[in-house]
């Protein structure tokens, strides 16, 4: 069949996405782009917070409307919202024919089967708890420059207002003889920069080899031939260990960049939310990465308007974020999820005390992030070459790039004005900053090394 792929929501959905793909591939199956050629759809949702429920629920219902009108034949749904939601959709929503839970992706290609076969209304369900697996074959749809290797699956934190762990289940570590061929895999398809990924990177390894491998694993990612950057993504704070900024710092191949999500600077609403550390342990994390690893790029992120954050709460995570001074930060307001501890804890706090709340954060991020960029000036670093920009009003070459700072699709972007020789996709430069534009950085190519 000729299948129309939608894959919403974060990262580690998307290598499911491409799992799929790839199972469909390897059955002969074609992809399409456009959706007047499509005869099946499948949807690859998600559920974390409230928006994304709604561009899931959104996305399902679009597609149900084709199938009504006669673009489509077969509806499948898959992923956090089907695997959450699987009777509620399958009642309210009958256009759908099939639903793939989130630990039954090697079903997808019996649902399509199924479903061609005007075998409606099936439940493609596996234990949340399944083992985790590795080194499957994907259909890349990240260009190939860059992609994410998936680590672990599932979430033992609990954090009071996370659906997660009821969705993906426990923690579960994929076998690093599986990760190391699967990241030897994707090199040599092309991968240049492997993006390390799971609920929780940091824990990786303790339920399988009674420990904390990834320094381990990374030591191992390091020696594969091809890859150039390796990132570190969803580092919970308290399970950073020196051992593995040592190993941050002494492999050249690995980013000096660590997603960190914090969610609050405040130790009462750090509380609440059950996160495992507080703010005095969190700026100890913060001061021995800095220390060993003086050029590191922390990014984190924050929830406003938890239950109970009062307007104290909310000044101190204010004051967190000025004194921490963060290279990136993302803020969101709280999602109340049904289900959660969270959702019934009494003082839940108004959307507009929320939205306020988030803005301020935002505006104080801003103007730390700006003169962060500005002092990149004058700094020589490595960057990725992402494109070309065409312009016939500009006779020298422009490239868009990323430095070591800057996660694909999440971060800034750096542009190289007056290229004095064509570059392609993948490219590895040394580049000199000359200037900034709010997030984004300004430079020119040059020839000596990068830092």
């Amino acid at each position: 069949m000729k299948i129309l792929f939608v894959s919403l929501g974060c990262d580690k959905n998307r290598v499911d996405s491409e799992i799929m793909l790839g199972m469909l591939a390897k059955r002969g199956h074609e992809f399409v782009d456009d959706e007047t050629e499509a005869e099946a759809a499948v949807i690859n949702t998600c559920c974390f917070i409230s928006d994304a429920k709604e561009e899931s629920v959104n996305t399902i219902l679009e597609f149900a409307n084709m199938k009504n009108e006669g673009h489509i034949k077969v509806l499948i749904v898959t992923g956090c919202l089907a695997q959450r939601y699987k009777n509620e959709i399958l009642e309210e929503i009958p256009e759908v024919d099939e639903i793939v839970g989130t630990t039954a992706i090697d079903k997808i290609i019996d649902a399509v089967d199924a479903a061609s076969a005007n075998k409606s209304g099936g439940q493609y369900l596996e234990s949340i708890d399944r083992e985790a697996t590795g080194n499957h074959p994907r259909v890349q749809t990240t260009g190939g420059m860059f992609n994410y290797l998936r680590i672990a699956e599932g979430c033992d934190k609990n954090c009071t207002y996370c659906i997660i762990p009821k969705v993906r289940g426990h923690y579960r570590s994929v076998p690093m003889e599986q990760l190391i061929s699967e990241a030897e895999g994707l090199a040599e398809q092309g991968v240049t920069e492997l993006i390390l990924i799971a609920q929780e990177t940091t824990l990786y390894g303790t339920d399988l080899y009674g420990e904390k491998k990834l320094p381990e694993l990374l030591k191992k990612l390091c020696k594969i031939e091809g890859l150039k950057w390796i990132r570190l993504m969803y580092c919970y704070p308290e399970e950073i260990t020196d051992e593995l900024i040592a190993v941050m710092r002494d492999e050249p191949k690995i980013c000096h960049y660590i997603d960190m999500p914090v969610q609050s600077g405040a130790d009462a609403v750090l509380k609440r939310m059950g996160r495992k550390t507080n703010r005095a342990e969190i700026e100890e994390i913060v001061r021995r990465l800095r220390e060993n690893i003086p050029d590191i790029c922390i990014r984190t992120t924050l929830i406003t308007g938890f239950p109970g954050e009062t307007a104290a709460d909310h000044r101190e995570t204010m004051e967190f974020v000025r004194k921490m001074r963060f290279d990136r930060l993302g803020a969101f307001t709280y999602s109340m999820e049904e289900d959660t501890p969270a959702a019934r804890m009494r003082e839940q706090i108004s959307e507009r005390i929320k939205k306020t709340r988030k803005t301020k954060i935002m505006k104080l991020q801003q103007e730390i992030a700006f003169e962060e960029a500005e002092a990149m000036v004058g700094r020589t670093v490595k960057a990725v070459i992402e494109g070309r920009i065409t312009d016939a009003d500009i006779d020298s070459l422009t490239y868009v790039g990323r430095t070591y700072k800057d996660a694909p699709d999440i971060d800034g972007y750096l542009f190289i004005n007056g290229a004095d020789r064509e570059l392609i996709t993948g490219d590895f430069v040394s580049v000199r900053i000359t200037g900034s534009h709010e997030y984004d950085l300004i430079g020119e190519l040059c020839d000596e090394s990068a830092e």
